[in-house]
C-alpha cells in the first residue's frame, strides 16, 4: 500500500516538479531569475509562517480538547437498517491533528496568494497626499490597509476554525453537552477554554472594526463613491463604538472564563450586535430625514472630495482645457498652414487594412497578420503617420502538422508590411513602403534581421539549433533555410535536459527525438503578452502591443500599468479599478526574445514601490535606446478610460456635477446596421496654438444625450509632451455638428445615399470607415473613408472620401479632390464622382459632363438648370439611382456657375 501510494504521490508531483523547473531556467534566460526567487520567497514565507502559527494555535488548542475524549459510540441510519460505529481515542486524535493541519493549511494557501499586499505593505512608498477625513496618506490605503485586513480576516478566521473544532472536540468526548433544562453544559476546563477563544474572536471582530473605518473612503454607500454624509456622521461614529463594545466583550469573556460561567460572554455578545444592528438602524434613520430631504446641501463636500479624488487618481487632473469658437470659416490659406494634418488622415481603417493585408502580403497559408499598428517615422525628410503589421508564423494552418514541422521546421515568423495611412493606389488598394519577401523597402526604414520568433501569436514552444532545416522563408518553389543564431532559448543540454522538457510538454518525442542535439535550445513563453505577464503578473498589460522597426530590428512594444482599487473617495470603472497609471513600457526583441521593462513615469507611487520590492526590474527610461523612445505611443486604452471618466469629471463644480448639467457622452455612430461606439484614434495633428504637427490619440464628445458636439480629447505622445492631455472645448450657446449628426446628414445626402445604395445592390459590399474629426485651425473637418468590396470576396479597396464642412458634405475619389473641391474654388473642377459597381451602365447620362461653353451666359445657364432638374426627376420616377445623383450633381455645378456668373 506504501509502495502504491508513494508511486501516485510521484506521478502527481514530476510534471509540477519539471514546469517549476523549466520556469526557473527560463527565468535564467531571460534575467529575471531574482524577480522569480523574490517571489517563491515571499510567498514561502508567508504561507510557512502562517501555517507554522496556524497549526501550532490550532493544535495547542485542540490537544486538550482531545485528550480527555474517550471511545464513543455511534449509530448510523441506513436503508438496511442501523449500524453501530465505535470510535476509539486514537482515531479521535488523528482526526482531530489531520483537521488542524487541512485548516491551517488553507490559511497559509490564502495567505501565501496575497504575497503581493505583504510585500506592498512592507515596502509601500508615500503618495504624498492625505485624505480629507481622517488624514491618512493615500500610500495607508493603497499599500497598508489591504495587508492589515488580510492579517484581520486570518486571525478571525483562525480563531473561529480553533473554536469550531474544540466545541467539536469537547461534545465527543462529552465534557461539553446541550441539556434542555440547563442549556449548555461544560465541564470547567472546558468552559475557560472556550470563553478564552471567545474572547479572541471578539478581539478580532472590533479590529475588523477598527479597520472598517478607513475602509469606509474606499467604499460607496451614498451618491458618490467614498464617506458619504451617514458615513462619516453615523457609521464612522458607530464603528468606534463597535471597537469599545468590542474591548468590553473582550473583557466580559475574560471574566466569564475565570469565574468559569458562560453568561458574560452572552452579555458580550448581545452588546456587540445591539451596537452594530443599532448603528445601522441610526445610519438609515439619518439618511432618510436628515440628508434625502437636503441632499445635496449635505453631500455638497464629500461631492468636492470625490471629484478632486478622481481626477488626481486617473489623471485628469492636469488636463489643460481650451476654449474654441467653432464658427472661423475656413479658406485656402488655412488649408495649406494645416496641410500636415491633411497629408496624414488616416484613411485606412484596421480592418479593412488587415483584409487587405491578409490577402496580398501572407504569400503562404501559414503566414497570419493578426492585427495593424499604428506608429509615425521620419521618412524622406517627412515626419509620416504608417501603419505597419507583422507576418507571423500560424502552426495552426501548416498543410503537415506534424511534431517535426511544429516543433523544429517552422518556427517563426519573417517581415512586415508597411505603409502610409493615406496614400492610396490607382486600383484603391494601399500604397505599401515595405513588402514582400525578403523585405523590399521603398523608403529609408532597412529591416535587416526580419525573423519573428516572439510575437503575438507565437504560443507554442520550438527547439532550435537542431539537425533539421529550420524553414527561413519561401522563395519561389523553393524554401530558404537557416539556423537561429540568437540570445533567446534555454539549452537543452544532454539525456536530463530532454527527459525535462518531455515531461514539462507532454511530448515523448522530445525525448526520442535524434534532431535535438545538446546544442539545441528550446524557445517557449514566446507570445509576449504572456512573457511579460509571467514575469511581472503585478502589473496590467494593454491588449494591443505593436511593433516598432529600431536600428532593422523588429522590437515589440508593450503598454503596462499600474492600478489599484483602494484609492480614497475616487470612483471605480468597469474592473473596480480606480487609481492607474500607464507607468511601464516592456520592449520585447522579436528575435532575441530580451525582455525589458522601463519605468516611464518615475512619479508613480506604485511604480516607485515595486522598483523597492524588485530592484532588478525596472529600469529608467533613459536605459532604452533613443530610436524606440521615438515610438513610443500613448495606449489608446487608458486614454479611452480617462476619456470616460473626463466626461463627467470635467464638472468641478459640485453643484453642476449633482445635477450632471453638464455630462458629456463619447458619441455613438452607425456602423454596419448598429450604432457603435467610436474609439480613440490616433493621427498627427497640429493642435492649436502649436506650431509642429504631433502624432496624438483623440476622441471627440457630446452633451449627454444630446448630438451636437461638445468638445475634443487628445493625448499626446511625442517627446517631452508624452501622456499630456488636452480638451478643446466648443462654446454652449452654439451649435457645433456632432459625429452622429453629420452620419445622418451623409446618409441622406441625395447623391451620395443614392451611390451607396447602388453599390451595395449590383454584387459589392459598401464598408463605411471610421468617422474621423479632424480639427483644422478653430474648425472642424467630418472625414469618412468608403471601401468597396465584392460579393465573396476579401480584399476591400478605397474608392471614394466623403468630406464633411458646416453644411457642406462632398464625396470624391481622393482626399485632395473632396478637400479642393470645398475649399479652392479657383482650382478647376475635381473629376465628377461616379458609381464603382460592377453594374451596367445607367445611360447616357450616367457618363461624365461635359465642360460648359465659356462665357455662357445667365439664359443658357438657366436652361441647362432645368434639363438636370427634368433629367432628375424622370430618373427618380424609373428608380435610377446613379443618373439621379449624377443630375443632381451637374444642377449643383451649373447653380455655382450662375452664382459667380452675377
Amino acid at each position: 500500500m506504501a509502495v502504491l501510494a508513494l508511486a501516485a504521490l510521484v506521478v502527481l508531483a514530476t510534471p509540477v516538479l519539471a514546469e517549476f523547473w523549466a520556469n526557473w531556467l527560463w527565468f535564467g534566460e531571460t534575467g529575471y531569475q531574482s524577480v522569480f526567487l523574490r517571489a517563491l520567497t515571499a510567498q514561502g514565507t508567508l504561507g510557512t509562517g502562517v501555517f507554522a502559527v496556524a497549526l501550532a494555535f490550532l493544535v495547542l488548542n485542540v490537544r486538550p480538547a482531545l485528550r480527555v475524549a474517550t471511545p464513543r459510540g455511534f449509530v448510523l441510519m441506513t436503508q438496511q437498517g442501523p449500524i453501530n460505529v465505535a470510535v476509539d481515542s486514537r482515531s479521535l486524535r488523528l482526526l482531530g491533528h489531520a483537521l488542524c493541519l487541512l485548516a491551517a493549511g488553507a490559511l497559509a494557501a490564502l495567505a501565501a496568494g496575497r504575497w503581493e499586499s505583504w510585500l506592498f505593505f512592507r515596502h509601500g512608498v508615500p503618495f504624498g497626499t492625505r485624505d480629507p477625513i481622517l488624514g491618512r496618506d493615500v500610500g495607508f490605503y493603497v499599500f497598508t490597509l489591504p495587508f492589515l485586513e488580510l492579517v484581520q480576516r486570518l486571525a478571525l478566521a483562525l480563531l473561529a476554525a480553533t473554536l469550531v473544532l474544540c466545541v467539536a472536540a469537547y461534545a465527543v468526548s462529552g465534557t461539553l453537552t446541550l441539556d434542555r433544562l440547563r442549556g449548555l453544559v461544560a465541564g470547567r476546563g472546558a468552559r475557560r477554554h472556550l470563553l478564552f477563544l471567545a474572547a479572541g474572536v471578539l478581539a478580532a471582530l472590533g479590529l475588523g472594526a477598527w479597520l472598517q473605518v478607513p475602509g469606509l473612503l474606499t467604499h460607496s454607500s451614498g451618491i458618490v463613491h467614498g464617506a458619504s454624509y451617514v458615513d462619516v456622521h453615523a457609521r464612522m461614529p458607530i464603528l468606534r463604538v463597535q471597537v469599545v463594545a468590542a474591548a468590553a466583550g473582550v473583557v466580559l469573556a475574560v471574566y466569564g472564563a475565570a469565574r468559569g460561567v458562560f453568561r458574560p460572554l452572552g452579555l458580550a455578545a448581545a452588546l456587540y450586535a445591539v451596537v452594530a444592528l443599532g448603528g445601522e438602524g441610526y445610519a438609515a434613520l439619518l439618511q432618510r430625514f436628515v440628508v434625502t430631504p437636503n441632499e445635496q446641501t449635505r453631500e455638497t463636500p464629500y461631492i468636492v472630495h470625490n471629484i478632486e479624488a478622481t481626477r488626481a487618481a486617473f489623471g485628469i487632473a492636469e488636463v489643460a482645457e481650451r476654449e474654441l469658437s467653432g464658427d472661423d470659416r475656413l479658406t485656402a490659406a488655412d488649408i495649406d498652414r494645416n496641410a500636415a494634418t491633411l497629408k496624414n488622415v488616416p484613411l485606412w481603417d484596421h480592418q479593412p487594412l488587415l483584409d487587405t493585408f491578409g490577402q496580398l502580403q501572407e504569400i503562404r497559408t501559414y503566414y497570419d497578420f493578426v492585427s495593424v499598428d499604428n506608429d509615425r517615422y521620419t521618412i524622406e525628410g517627412e515626419y509620416r503617420q504608417i501603419m505597419l503589421s507583422a507576418r507571423e508564423l500560424n502552426s495552426a494552418s501548416l498543410p503537415n502538422r506534424s511534431w517535426i514541422n511544429e516543433r523544429l521546421t517552422f518556427t517563426h515568423g519573417y517581415g512586415l508590411t508597411l505603409g502610409p495611412v493615406n496614400q492610396v493606389a490607382p486600383e484603391g488598394l494601399p500604397v505599401l513602403f515595405i513588402k514582400n519577401i525578403p523585405p523590399e523597402s521603398g523608403v529609408g526604414l532597412a529591416v535587416t534581421e526580419p525573423s519573428i520568433y516572439f510575437g503575438e501569436l507565437s504560443s507554442d514552444h520550438v527547439f532550435v539549433r537542431t539537425r533539421a532545416k529550420e524553414f527561413h522563408y519561401p522563395k519561389g518553389d523553393d524554401n530558404i533555410s537557416a539556423t537561429y543564431e540568437g540570445e533567446g532559448g534555454v539549452p537543452l543540454g544532454g539525456f536530463l535536459g530532454k527527459l525535462l522538457f518531455s515531461v514539462r510538454f507532454g511530448s515523448l518525442k522530445t525525448l526520442l527525438s535524434d534532431d535535438l542535439t545538446p546544442e539545441s535550445r528550446v524557445l517557449f513563453h514566446r507570445r509576449i503578452s504572456a512573457r511579460a505577464r509571467l514575469i511581472a503578473p503585478f502589473l496590467t498589460y494593454d491588449p494591443d502591443p505593436y511593433l516598432a522597426i529600431e536600428e532593422g530590428r523588429l522590437v515589440w512594444v508593450l503598454d503596462a500599468y499600474t492600478t489599484s482599487d483602494r484609492y480614497p473617495y475616487s470612483t471605480p470603472v468597469a474592473g473596480g479599478i480606480n487609481y492607474i497609471r500607464s507607468a511601464v513600457k516592456v520592449t520585447v526583441d522579436a528575435y532575441h526574445g530580451t525582455t525589458r521593462f522601463y519605468v516611464v513615469d518615475p512619479a508613480d507611487p506604485v511604480a516607485a514601490t515595486l522598483g523597492r520590492i524588485f530592484p532588478e526590474l525596472l529600469r529608467p527610461l533613459g536605459e532604452m535606446p533613443a530610436g524606440l523612445r521615438a515610438r513610443l505611443r500613448y495606449p489608446r486604452a487608458i486614454f479611452e478610460l480617462q476619456a470616460g471618466v473626463f466626461a463627467t469629471y470635467h464638472m468641478q463644480n459640485p453643484a453642476v456635477f449633482y445635477n450632471k448639467e453638464d455630462q458629456w457622452e463619447v458619441p455613438a455612430i452607425e456602423a454596419g446596421g448598429r450604432a457603435e461606439r467610436m474609439e480613440p484614434y490616433y493621427t498627427i495633428m497640429k493642435l492649436p496654438g502649436e506650431t509642429q504637427p504631433e502624432f496624438i490619440s483623440m476622441l471627440p464628445f457630446t452633451p449627454r444625450q444630446k448630438d451636437n458636439l461638445a468638445a475634443w480629447m487628445v493625448a499626446r505622445s511625442d517627446g517631452t509632451n508624452y501622456g499630456r492631455l488636452s480638451v478643446f472645448q466648443f462654446p454652449k450657446q452654439k451649435v457645433v455638428f456632432g459625429p452622429k449628426q453629420v452620419v445622418a446628414r451623409i446618409n441622406q445626402d441625395q447623391v451620395i445615399s443614392p451611390q451607396i445604395t447602388l453599390w451595395n445592390q449590383q454584387g459589392s459590399e459598401v464598408i463605411q470607415g471610421t468617422l474621423l474629426v479632424i480639427p483644422v485651425e478653430q474648425s472642424l473637418l467630418y472625414i469618412r473613408p468608403l471601401y468597396l468590396r465584392g460579393t465573396g470576396g476579401r480584399i476591400p479597396e478605397l474608392k471614394r472620401v466623403i468630406v464633411a464642412y458646416q453644411n457642406q458634405i462632398v464625396m470624391e475619389e481622393t482626399l485632395d479632390a473632396a478637400i479642393a473641391r470645398l475649399f479652392r474654388q479657383g482650382a478647376p473642377p475635381p473629376a465628377p464622382t461616379r458609381p464603382t459597381a460592377p453594374a451596367p451602365a445607367a445611360g447616357p447620362a450616367a457618363g461624365p459632363a461635359a465642360a460648359p461653353p465659356a462665357g455662357e451666359g445667365l439664359d443658357a445657364l438657366a436652361a441647362r438648370a432645368r434639363t438636370h432638374y427634368q433629367n432628375a426627376i424622370q430618373a427618380q420616377r424609373d428608380g435610377d439611382w446613379a443618373r439621379y445623383g449624377e443630375e443632381l450633381r451637374r444642377l449643383g455645378e451649373v447653380l455655382d456657375q450662375m452664382a459667380r456668373s452675377r
